[in-house]
């Protein structure tokens, strides 16, 4: 059973930095793309940057420049680097793994990011 387990949230003020995590468990990480998602009260949970099994990496244009995603295969760990952080990035962030194109797995419990003065 594949597990996924978020960690690395937090209170930060406007312009602060985050690094969130994300452990694998019950599958071969290395195989999978994989993607971080953030979710707000009342609306869709969305894709905020993803990773290919080679290291290709994909942003939305709301966190292009800001934030940037890892992944290291030996410990089956995705990262998200949140630098010049926004209140508008506060969410729920939860990680992935991507199957055309698509979260393929179930959610773990997400980490909430909050940034305020």
């Amino acid at each position: 059973q594949v597990q996924v387990v978020e960690s690395g949230g937090g209170l930060v003020q406007p312009g602060g930095s985050l690094r969130l995590s994300c452990a694998v468990s019950g599958t071969i990480f290395s195989y999978y793309t994989m993607g971080w998602y953030r979710q707000v009260p009342g609306k869709q949970r969305e894709l905020v940057a993803r990773i290919t099994s080679g290291a290709n990496t994909n942003y939305a244009d709301s966190v292009k420049g800001r934030f940037t995603i890892s992944r290291d295969n030996a410990k089956n760990t995705v990262y998200l680097q949140m630098n010049s952080l926004r209140p508008e990035d506060t969410a729920v962030y939860y990680c992935n793994t991507i199957q055309g194109g698509l979260p393929f797995h179930s959610w773990g419990q997400g980490t909430q990011v909050t940034v305020s003065p």
